[in-house]
């Protein structure tokens, strides 16, 4: 019955998502896909975050599969869903990279590592005018379906979907065992038979291309880019507040917090236009002090107490 219950609930869920533009107009629609965005890239986020490792290069793998899509379709006049496709690949090839050189770091270096990514792209085209348009960016002559408010909702509640299954799947799958034992004691987890730096570079270049992935989708929604906004160090707070807010190292704990913190986003931009993240920041310290597991894990922790 367990079991019967646990898969029915994500089904609701997912049906439901998928009549919403169905019953509710443009605005709740775009607010709903800045959610998905977001939701996305807070579980990208957590699967390597199940590791252990620390990572602040989201907008930067968001920021390249944005860029490498708009330039694919603009430059080389590849069909939009080749260009997103492409520009994916390009984030994941480019992580494979950059793996073999920062994921035998750990801690507060791997960290700072992956957080010059994002800005180290955005200055080279920044400056790079003749190629990537400069500060000003590049326009595309059209937005996928013709900007069709509820063909875009379901074009990055399928894109988000895409991300779920694969963090159910990592979840569920021997990379769980083999991430959580790098995460408790990698000396343990070595000698266990765990091959870590294979484990980590197969999970970095895998979120590397969901982000790539959702970063393109994000570009051909809107219809522009800029090398400030592509690259927007929120692309990188935002999803890891979204899970300290929901909890860490699960697949509900991301979509908690994404939802809690989305929505609230949305409102807190109307009326602090200026002081939102400030509420953000305030908002984490809370967790941290008192519900260092986030929602997930406290409730978690009062369901046992209960039975206790």
């Amino acid at each position: 019955m367990k079991r019967v219950s646990s898969f029915i609930l994500p089904v609701v869920l997912v049906l439901a998502a998928v009549v919403f533009p169905l019953v509710l107009g443009p605005y709740p629609q775009t607010v709903a896909r800045t959610v998905f965005k977001y939701m996305a890239l807070a579980l990208t986020w957590d699967m390597l975050f199940r590791s252990g490792q620390v990572s602040f290069g989201v907008a930067g793998f968001f920021g390249l599969g944005t860029y490498a899509t708009v330039l694919l379709a603009v430059k080389a006049g590849f069909s939009f869903p080749l260009a997103m496709l492409l520009g994916a690949v390009i984030a994941a090839v480019f992580a494979y990279a950059l793996g073999f050189l920062v994921l035998r770091l750990r801690g507060t270096y791997f960290s700072i590592t992956t957080l010059a990514l994002a800005e180290i792209f955005r200055v080279i085209l920044r400056n790079w005018t003749s190629f990537s348009g400069g500060p000003e960016g590049i326009v595309l002559q059209q937005i996928v379906f013709g900007g069709q408010s509820k063909a875009l909702y379901w074009l990055n509640l399928g894109v988000l979907l895409v991300v779920l299954l694969v963090s159910v799947w990592l979840e569920n799958s021997k990379f769980h065992f083999a991430l959580t034992s790098i995460r408790d004691n990698e000396v343990s987890a070595q000698t266990s038979g765990v091959n870590i730096f294979r484990t980590l570079l197969i999970v970095f270049t895998i979120t590397a291309f969901l982000q790539g992935l959702v970063g393109a989708v994000d570009v051909v929604s809107y219809g522009y880019a800029m090398p400030d906004s592509a690259f927007d160090a929120n692309y990188t707070l935002l999803p890891l507040a979204m899970v300290l807010l929901g909890g860490e190292h699960s697949t509900w704990g991301p979509v908690i917090g994404s939802v809690l913190l989305g929505v609230a986003s949305e409102y807190l931009k109307l009326k602090i236009p200026y002081g939102h993240l400030l509420v953000y920041g305030v908002i984490i310290i809370l967790v941290i002090l008192f519900m260092p597991r986030g929602l997930l894990g406290f409730f978690r922790r009062k369901k046992g107490a209960n039975r206790g």
